[in-house]
Protein backbone atom coordinates (compact mmCIF):
# COMPACT_ATOMS: atom_id res chain seq x y z
CA UNK A 1 0.00 0.00 0.00
CA UNK A 2 1.28 3.23 -1.16
CA UNK A 3 1.55 6.63 1.44
CA UNK A 4 1.87 9.84 1.13
CA UNK A 5 3.50 12.66 3.09
CA UNK A 6 1.26 15.58 2.77
CA UNK A 7 2.46 17.22 5.82
CA UNK A 8 3.95 19.97 3.95
CA UNK A 9 0.36 20.79 2.58
CA UNK A 10 -0.73 21.27 6.35
CA UNK A 11 1.29 23.90 7.04
CA UNK A 12 -0.54 26.45 4.81
CA UNK A 13 -4.05 24.67 4.96
CA UNK A 14 -6.59 25.06 8.05
CA UNK A 15 -8.89 22.57 8.87
CA UNK A 16 -8.03 20.38 5.59
CA UNK A 17 -5.75 17.40 7.71
CA UNK A 18 -9.37 15.32 7.60
CA UNK A 19 -9.25 15.84 3.86
CA UNK A 20 -5.53 14.43 3.27
CA UNK A 21 -6.03 11.65 5.81
CA UNK A 22 -8.94 10.55 3.60
CA UNK A 23 -6.75 10.65 0.51
CA UNK A 24 -3.86 8.40 2.21
CA UNK A 25 -6.65 5.94 3.52
CA UNK A 26 -8.19 5.58 0.00
CA UNK A 27 -5.37 4.95 -2.04
CA UNK A 28 -4.96 0.93 -1.66
CA UNK A 29 -3.62 -0.83 -4.81
CA UNK A 30 -4.50 -4.70 -3.28
CA UNK A 31 -8.11 -4.16 -3.78
CA UNK A 32 -9.33 -3.56 -7.40
CA UNK A 33 -12.69 -5.93 -7.14
CA UNK A 34 -15.21 -5.01 -8.61
CA UNK A 35 -13.60 -2.31 -11.13
CA UNK A 36 -15.40 1.03 -11.11
CA UNK A 37 -15.06 4.40 -12.24
CA UNK A 38 -16.14 7.49 -11.38
CA UNK A 39 -16.85 10.97 -13.19
CA UNK A 40 -17.82 14.38 -13.24
CA UNK A 41 -21.36 14.39 -14.64
CA UNK A 42 -21.71 18.21 -14.02
CA UNK A 43 -20.90 20.75 -11.76
CA UNK A 44 -22.25 19.51 -8.65
CA UNK A 45 -23.12 15.93 -10.15
CA UNK A 46 -20.98 12.56 -10.19
CA UNK A 47 -21.44 9.24 -11.04
CA UNK A 48 -20.16 5.98 -9.79
CA UNK A 49 -19.94 3.30 -11.87
CA UNK A 50 -19.01 -0.42 -10.83
CA UNK A 51 -18.87 -3.18 -13.42
CA UNK A 52 -20.53 -5.95 -11.87
CA UNK A 53 -21.09 -8.71 -14.40
CA UNK A 54 -22.86 -12.15 -12.99
CA UNK A 55 -24.74 -9.83 -10.15
CA UNK A 56 -28.44 -9.20 -9.71
CA UNK A 57 -29.64 -5.79 -8.71
CA UNK A 58 -31.23 -8.41 -5.85
CA UNK A 59 -28.06 -9.59 -4.86
CA UNK A 60 -26.58 -6.03 -4.03
CA UNK A 61 -26.87 -3.72 -1.12
CA UNK A 62 -26.01 0.28 -1.32
CA UNK A 63 -25.77 2.20 2.18
CA UNK A 64 -25.70 5.59 2.26
CA UNK A 65 -24.70 7.30 5.39
CA UNK A 66 -23.46 10.45 6.26
CA UNK A 67 -20.08 10.52 4.49
CA UNK A 68 -19.49 7.15 3.11
CA UNK A 69 -21.26 5.50 0.59
CA UNK A 70 -21.25 1.46 1.07
CA UNK A 71 -22.01 -0.55 -2.53
CA UNK A 72 -21.90 -4.62 -0.98
CA UNK A 73 -22.89 -7.59 -3.14
CA UNK A 74 -22.84 -11.24 -2.23
CA UNK A 75 -24.57 -14.19 -4.45
CA UNK A 76 -27.20 -15.86 -2.91
CA UNK A 77 -26.86 -19.20 -4.67
CA UNK A 78 -23.81 -20.26 -6.16
CA UNK A 79 -25.27 -23.89 -7.16
CA UNK A 80 -23.15 -26.40 -8.72
CA UNK A 81 -21.35 -25.87 -11.70
CA UNK A 82 -17.97 -27.78 -13.42
CA UNK A 83 -16.33 -24.84 -14.82
CA UNK A 84 -13.08 -25.88 -16.76
CA UNK A 85 -12.16 -22.23 -16.52
CA UNK A 86 -13.78 -19.37 -14.01
CA UNK A 87 -12.63 -15.83 -15.48
CA UNK A 88 -16.05 -13.96 -13.85
CA UNK A 89 -14.98 -13.08 -10.14
CA UNK A 90 -18.64 -13.44 -8.17
CA UNK A 91 -17.21 -13.24 -5.10
CA UNK A 92 -18.25 -11.16 -2.31
CA UNK A 93 -17.25 -7.70 -2.15
CA UNK A 94 -17.77 -4.41 -0.24
CA UNK A 95 -16.72 -1.03 -1.90
CA UNK A 96 -16.29 2.05 0.58
CA UNK A 97 -16.54 5.20 -0.94
CA UNK A 98 -15.96 8.24 1.26
CA UNK A 99 -17.96 11.32 0.04
CA UNK A 100 -17.61 15.10 0.50
CA UNK A 101 -19.97 17.36 2.85
CA UNK A 102 -23.22 17.97 1.38
CA UNK A 103 -22.89 15.16 -1.49
CA UNK A 104 -25.90 12.97 -1.43
CA UNK A 105 -26.76 10.22 -3.39
CA UNK A 106 -29.64 10.76 -5.29
CA UNK A 107 -30.59 7.52 -7.60
CA UNK A 108 -29.00 4.21 -8.47
CA UNK A 109 -29.78 2.05 -11.71
CA UNK A 110 -28.37 -1.33 -12.68
CA UNK A 111 -28.17 -2.48 -16.50
CA UNK A 112 -26.17 -4.54 -18.50
CA UNK A 113 -23.64 -5.65 -15.62
CA UNK A 114 -22.85 -1.71 -14.90
CA UNK A 115 -24.64 -0.20 -11.47
CA UNK A 116 -24.27 3.45 -11.97
CA UNK A 117 -25.18 5.50 -8.51
CA UNK A 118 -25.56 9.09 -9.04
CA UNK A 119 -24.29 11.91 -6.45
CA UNK A 120 -24.84 15.29 -6.22
CA UNK A 121 -23.46 18.04 -4.04
CA UNK A 122 -26.44 20.15 -2.70
CA UNK A 123 -24.99 22.76 -0.63
CA UNK A 124 -27.53 24.22 1.83
CA UNK A 125 -28.20 27.92 1.48
CA UNK A 126 -27.01 29.01 4.78
CA UNK A 127 -23.36 27.33 3.79
CA UNK A 128 -23.38 29.35 -0.13
CA UNK A 129 -20.86 32.04 -0.34
CA UNK A 130 -22.84 35.12 -0.09
CA UNK A 131 -21.91 38.57 -0.89
CA UNK A 132 -21.40 40.98 2.21
CA UNK A 133 -22.63 44.98 1.92
CA UNK A 134 -19.80 47.36 3.51
CA UNK A 135 -21.55 50.37 4.92
CA UNK A 136 -19.01 53.41 5.88
CA UNK A 137 -18.78 54.29 9.43
CA UNK A 138 -19.62 57.97 10.42
CA UNK A 139 -15.67 59.05 10.61
CA UNK A 140 -15.71 57.81 7.05
CA UNK A 141 -18.77 60.50 6.25
CA UNK A 142 -17.56 62.68 7.92
CA UNK A 143 -14.25 62.92 6.48
CA UNK A 144 -15.45 62.71 3.24
CA UNK A 145 -17.78 66.18 4.05
CA UNK A 146 -14.75 67.64 5.24
CA UNK A 147 -12.68 67.32 1.98
CA UNK A 148 -15.46 68.13 -0.20
CA UNK A 149 -15.62 71.43 1.90
CA UNK A 150 -12.51 72.21 1.26
CA UNK A 151 -12.62 71.31 -1.84
CA UNK A 152 -15.44 73.94 -2.62
CA UNK A 153 -13.53 76.36 -0.67
CA UNK A 154 -10.72 76.24 -2.78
Amino acid sequence: MRTYDLSPFWRSSVGFDRLFDLVNDTVNDSDTYPLYDIERAGEDQYQISLALAGFSPEEITITAEQSTLTVEGRKADKGVHDYLYQGISMRPFRRLFNLAEYVQVKDATFENGMLKITLVREVPEAMKPRRVAIEAADNGKQIEHQQSEHQQAA
